[in-house]
């Protein structure tokens, strides 16, 4: 492939370092919170409740604006500070800090299987970094015009691509550093990539309200889905990469919806999920378990977390986060656990309590 002048710059030490962090502390704070329960017959049951919950010292010091979950026990977090900080979500410990950013941190994806994940910035750059290496960023690239607001890695770990602002999409090699392809299209204002599992595929949503799917072999456009009525904030693939799930800005309940797709036959729309107040910032399939029907979980601005019942659209549980602000971002920990960024409390640490039903509870916030 034609190598494109977007070269690998060499990093800038002096800007950036990283310090270990054993703990953050841990304080007890007593959390008053809303739930709601959806019954077959159509009554909504709030409840609620004062509990304990774990409060840690706030791993950031400004908003987060994205969460992403490394391994099993390790999440990655970044935001308005420049900061990507590295905790076990399950003890609440700092790992690492990495700093080398100029501006916000946007976008954060892990590459599978390994202790390496790649940041993006408002600065227009995105930094390589490994848990286990040094305190510098292995790679720094640069290629956008404007912030970059996309980032996905391909299921070999070979490619990254990248999008932007700019209208445009960039394609890298892992290994090198260089950049292979670019795409660009008129009013595409990125907002959000995500790779296809086994698929040379990659899906895109963006600010003219459009969902495209890319063909990363010569990166080029192989499907345009329905235009929507609002700006497409984020989008999330199924782990069988049969489906793709994208959600909507909105006020008052007007958009603020997450949307369906088919990716293997069709290509159409197969179901809505409508109930938040405010834009959807994010959205995630939740692991399957044998008793239970699959499901896909929401954030919003309107400071709640919803589950859906993904067949029929119906809300199973929602958990109002009072006191948070607008929710950015949303990572799976595993079977039972959500992990949630905000504006003003950090990064909250949600259970999924299946013992009345289908109850979220939130346990802990960093």
């Amino acid at each position: 492939m034609l190598a494109l002048d977007c070269q690998l710059k060499p990093a800038l030490p002096q800007k950036v370092f990283c310090r270990l962090w054993a703990s953050m502390g841990k304080l007890q704070s007593k959390l008053r919170y809303s739930t709601y329960l959806y019954r077959p017959d159509g009554i909504i049951e709030e409840r609620v409740q004062t509990k304990a919950s774990q409060e840690y010292i706030p791993a950031h010091v400004d908003t987060v604006s994205v969460v992403a979950a490394l391994n099993s026990d390790l999440c990655i977090s970044g935001g308005k500070d420049k900061t990507a900080v590295v905790y076990n979500w399950k003890t609440g410990h700092v790992v690492r800090r990495f700093i080398g950013h100029e501006r916000e941190i946007t976008k954060i994806a892990c590459i599978p299987k390994s202790n390496q994940f790649f940041s993006a910035s408002r600065d227009k750059t995105v930094l390589m970094w490994d848990l286990q290496g040094s305190s510098q960023p292995r790679q720094q690239l640069s290629g956008h015009a404007m912030v970059v607001t996309g980032l996905a890695v391909s299921p070999d770990s070979s490619q990254l691509c990248t999008g932007s602002r700019d209208n445009s999409l960039l394609l890298w090699d892992v290994g090198t550093g260089q950049c292979v392809e670019r795409a660009s299209v008129s009013r595409n204002l990125v907002t959000h990539l995500c790779w296809v599992p086994r698929e040379p595929y990659i899906v895109q949503t963006s600010e003219d309200k459009t969902i495209r799917l890319w063909d990363c072999r010569g990166l080029q456009m192989a499907h345009v889905f329905p235009t929507k009525q609002h700006i497409q904030t984020h989008c999330e693939v199924s782990v069988d990469g049969h489906t793709c799930v994208s959600c909507s800005s909105g006020f008052g309940g007007e958009g603020c919806e997450a949307t369906l797709w088919d990716l293997r036959q069709t290509r159409e729309r197969m179901c809505e999920y409508k109930g938040h107040f405010q834009t959807v910032a994010s959205c995630v399939f939740l692991p399957k378990s044998a008793a239970l029907m699959p499901m896909i979980a929401t954030s919003a601005h309107d400071s709640k977390v919803k589950i859906w019942n993904q067949d029929t659209g119906a809300c199973l549980s929602t958990l109002s986060l009072d006191g948070s602000g607008p929710l950015t971002s949303l990572a799976v920990g595993d079977i039972t656990s959500l992990l949630c960024a905000s504006f003003y409390r950090g990064v909250h640490l949600l259970r999924m309590d299946h013992s009345r039903g289908l109850e979220l509870q939130e346990v802990a916030a960093f």
